[in-house]
């Protein structure tokens, strides 16, 4: 008789379970794991999804043949063929310096006749402010921005100059004219 570190026999634990075991209804083969649902497979997507004219534009998309080119098509770029690359299709149009701000259809069309769409948003272009006055304003541009580099190169040849001119001065003891 074996017996467990808790001092249980392991056949009296056999005998008991075993009955039980046996009483069990026989278990159906264990389920299989749900399977992910494939997300589409035809898909266009721009980035960065909201642009101001004469930037490019990344395109991305996927057909059901990625080995085979398909073409893009949109108001903003006009017509691009996108090409196989790791496995996707890519292209990088320009958006046109003429192009009005707005919400703009990207439509992928597939050699199969599948399509797939997007949108791509087309902002003005802003430029951007000289900022808050917040100190060293000179960094900023402007009138006195110019001056800066001239003005503390000035400064530093006086400097020079000062301290060369201190440096050949005669000295006097203290206390020496003193008596």
């Amino acid at each position: 008789m074996s017996v467990t570190r808790d001092g249980l026999a392991l056949s009296t634990v056999a005998l008991l379970a075993g009955p039980l075991l046996a009483a069990a209804p026989a278990q159906a083969a264990p389920l299989a794991a749900p399977q992910p649902i494939p997300g589409p497979t035809v898909f266009v997507e721009v980035s960065p999804s909201t642009v101001e004219p004469g930037f490019l534009v990344g395109v991305k998309a996927s057909c059901k043949d990625n080995s085979i080119p398909a073409i893009v098509v949109s108001d903003a770029f006009g017509r691009v063929q996108v090409q196989p690359q790791r496995g996707l299709l890519t292209a990088a149009p320009m958006v046109r310096e003429r192009t009005r701000p707005g919400n703009y259809r990207v439509k992928l069309e597939c050699p199969d006749g599948e399509t797939a769409s997007t949108m791509l948003q087309v902002v003005k272009a802003v430029k951007p402010s000289r900022g808050p006055a917040t100190g060293f304003g000179g960094g900023a541009g402007g009138m006195t921005g110019g001056l800066l580099i001239p003005g503390g190169l000035a400064l530093t040849v006086v400097g020079l100059v000062v301290w060369v001119l201190a440096l050949r001065r005669p000295r006097t003891v203290r206390g020496a004219a003193r008596r």
